[in-house]
């Protein structure tokens, strides 16, 4: 696919590519070791580090998806994001694409600075530094993963589920038999993919379920006539059968009104105000799907706050003491 061809179906990739290499370039060029870069030279281009991060620059909690530490790094996070984006955001779309990869990357870091903390308060660990977008990419996987498990399409394609969990399980095995790798931030970022996952196939399945029963049937299934004991014959004297009204418009009973002729019209008010409505609930169903993932997105994004606030919170504390 060439870089044009990506553009079109997959601009937030494209952009998101283009910011990685960017900013590594960036750095190169302001004298950074491009293979080997120094922990003060990833600090000021904001990775992420607990002293830091939840202090008072919770934002490294998202820039330091951006960085990469080397060139391998760089190379490898690229072609995951290429490899999973082109397919993800047509699936997803452009905006809930871009929130996915933000929300997977925090995650990952969140979960990070977690167990660090809570190594620090046991004795057993000390801060460290994280940067890269894996945490994020991790969470596209996992959501291609509930997509292939739901059978979402994209453009009449339906996703390998049994590639796809060899791709996500050998990224895993990797993180723990590689020393240095943040595997809280790549465990952090696919729990949180698979989650806004869910909620992306619930909402599918029934915006897809809503739309179908809302396929219009054929005119004559509109609306269904009863005749009750109508004359058969087409020389019926409906002259002799048709009620009579007086001056005020009361039936009169005196008329010769025969009810065994009486004749339903093919116009059935119960039955179009029926059809009306159900016209109407198919709209207001499939609106409330398509907000759902915004909704649990919203969610996910009000328990982070709260999470980096218990943390920096629990720092204060253990500072105020020491002090």
């Amino acid at each position: 696919m060439t870089i044009q061809q990506l553009l079109k179906t997959a601009p937030v990739t494209t952009l998101l590519l283009v910011s990685f290499i960017g900013l590594f370039i960036m750095q190169v060029l302001t004298g950074v070791d491009a293979n080997n870069p120094s922990i003060e030279d990833l600090l000021k281009w904001g990775a992420n580090a607990l002293p830091y991060t939840m202090d008072n620059e919770p934002w490294r909690l998202a820039s330091s998806a951006f960085l990469h530490i080397g060139l391998m790094h760089l190379l490898f996070n690229s072609f995951a994001m290429y490899f999973f984006g082109q397919i993800a955001e047509p699936m997803f779309g452009s905006a809930k694409f871009l929130a996915l990869f933000l929300l997977a990357a925090i995650a990952g870091n969140l979960l990070n600075n977690h167990i660090t903390w809570q190594g620090i308060l046991d004795g057993t660990g000390q801060p460290g530094i994280s940067a890269g977008a894996s945490g994020g990419i991790m969470g596209i996987g996992a959501a291609l993963l509930i997509a292939a498990l739901f059978k979402i399409s994209v453009n009449g394609m339906v996703l390998n589920l049994k590639s796809l969990i060899i791709i996500m399980g050998i990224n895993l095995v990797y993180g723990f038999a590689v020393p240095g790798i943040d595997n809280a931030g790549h465990i952090g970022g696919a729990i949180t993919g698979l989650v806004i996952a869910l909620a992306f196939a619930l909402a599918y399945r029934q915006r897809l379920a809503a739309t179908v029963q809302n396929v219009p049937r054929r005119v004559g299934d509109s609306y269904h006539t009863t005749y009750i004991n109508s004359p058969t014959s087409s020389d019926t004297d409906f002259s002799t059968h048709t009620p009579r009204f007086d001056n005020d418009g009361n039936f009169d009973n005196n008329s010769s009104f025969n009810p065994d002729s009486a004749v339903n019209l093919p116009i059935n008010m119960n039955a179009n105000h029926r059809k009306f409505n159900e016209e109407r609930t198919p709209h207001k169903s499939i609106f409330i799907w398509q907000v759902l993932p915004w909704l649990m997105m919203l969610l996910i994004s009000m328990g982070f706050m709260w999470w980096w606030q218990d943390i920096h919170q629990q720092i204060l504390q253990v500072l105020t003491a020491i002090e």
